[in-house]
């Protein structure tokens, strides 16, 4: 079987452009979040969000913009920015072997609502004419595909918050098993719309904010924590077989050697231990390492009440004596959940932080709850610290589990 690497990384979430921004952002404990600005008339007071303030790039030209929504543009800022850094294009050959596996939870979320408003609320009689192609969930990855010349197979996995991180794993499997040479992976997700906040705050689930510190809302595994709080990304990694990285001397990041997929297969939204620990158990059992070579893991850390204290649980399940070990930390603090994108977004952070030797912090933990006990490097960052191998899980609604483990590349 093929050995799977990392030639290249991209991001783009609140914290900025960049997946080496990001990754600075995230270690300095920055928080993206703030009060939530929605482009509709109507807001929804008090309510918070990790949310992109600043111009996309322009990397499309204007006659093209109608085919895209605002999680396919995050996609391609994103994916350019790891083809860039991988150093593939038109005149590296193999491109009939490289293909797109992408993940995102609500797709054209934005050209959806906006075409409701025209025609429910404005009384319009046509929607822009290129709304299916923008808003349908595969259009980011058909999109990266075209740009890029890929010709091998493109996918789209939609499982709310391990959507991404089923993408980059089932892109592990497909180039370990020689269906393909390369694999553009990642997830985009831009659902801050006025239908999809109010969706989410109907369910209880959404942080309340400090009106004197709003940007500290998001407060994983804090005895006080009350909610998650939901932002918007994207982020994309370059995975490629090892001999096909080699041949064409490309500089190689990590190496991806860990992936595990299961269900709780017993309730829609509370999260079970047991179905947590099998993906964990799954991706190091086909890792080739022991749970004590893990040092560090990004956890999925949403914020909610029952998830952290269940994910501790889990933790602790599968790594024994070591778990009050390992360096736990949850960057959800700062950049939010960015639901389809959050797996990718967490996992090249959990990358950047396996080849900087750095943890990014449980921003804002202050008071950590007496049932989530590990060490969840709070309020600070640790530079010089052994990581051999990192683990990135994600959680999802529906039962979802995901787990990636990468290493250094040796």
């Amino acid at each position: 079987m093929e050995r799977v690497v990392i030639t290249g990384l991209g991001a783009i979430s609140a914290l900025g452009i960049g997946a080496d921004h990001n990754f600075a952002q995230a270690l300095a404990g920055v928080s993206g979040i703030d009060y939530l600005n929605l482009s509709f008339t109507r807001q929804i007071p008090g309510c918070v969000a990790a949310q992109i303030r600043y111009p996309l790039p322009d990397l499309v030209k204007k006659s093209e913009l109608s085919l895209f929504d605002r999680f396919s543009l995050m996609g391609w800022i994103a994916a350019h920015e790891a083809v860039q850094q991988s150093g593939i294009n038109q005149e590296s050959g193999q491109l009939d072997q490289s293909g797109v596996f992408w993940g995102t939870g609500m797709g054209g979320a934005t050209t959806l609502e906006n075409g409701y408003i025209d025609l429910f609320i404005e009384g319009k009689n046509r929607l822009r004419p290129l709304s299916i192609i923008a808003s349908m969930n595969n259009s980011p990855a058909g999109q990266i595909a075209l740009r890029c010349g890929f010709g091998g197979t493109v996918n789209t996995y939609s499982s709310a918050c391990v959507s991404s991180a089923q993408a980059i794993g089932e892109a592990y499997r497909h180039i370990r098993h020689g269906y393909a040479n390369r694999i553009l992976a990642g997830g985009s997700e831009a659902l801050l719309t006025f239908g999809i906040v109010t969706a989410w705050e109907a369910m209880k689930v959404l942080a309340t904010a400090d009106p004197s510190r709003p940007a500290e809302a998001s407060q994983p595994f804090a005895a006080n924590r009350s909610g998650l709080v939901l932002g918007e990304a994207a982020a994309a990694v370059m995975l490629e077989s090892l001999s096909s990285a080699q041949a064409r001397g490309a500089t190689i990041l990590a190496e991806l050697v860990g992936y595990g997929a299961s269900n709780d297969a017993t309730h829609m939204s509370n999260p079970n231990p047991a179905g947590q620990a099998r993906a964990m158990d799954m991706a190091i059992a086909g890792s080739g390492l022991t749970p004590t070579q893990i040092d560090y893991i990004n956890a999925h850390g949403a914020g909610t009440a029952a998830g952290d204290a269940t994910e501790t649980e889990s933790i602790k399940r599968v790594f024994g004596a070591h778990a009050q070990r390992l360096m736990v930390s949850s960057t959800k603090s700062m950049h939010g959940h960015t639901l389809g994108a959050a797996a990718a977004l967490e996992f090249v952070l959990t990358v950047q932080a396996l080849r900087n030797k750095a943890v990014p912090p449980t921003a804002f933990l202050r008071q950590p709850d007496p049932a989530c006990d590990l060490d969840y490097v709070p309020l600070h960052g640790r530079r010089d610290q052994q990581i051999r191998a990192a683990m990135s899980n994600s959680f999802a609604f529906g039962g979802s589990n995901v787990a990636l483990i990468v290493k250094d590349f040796v």
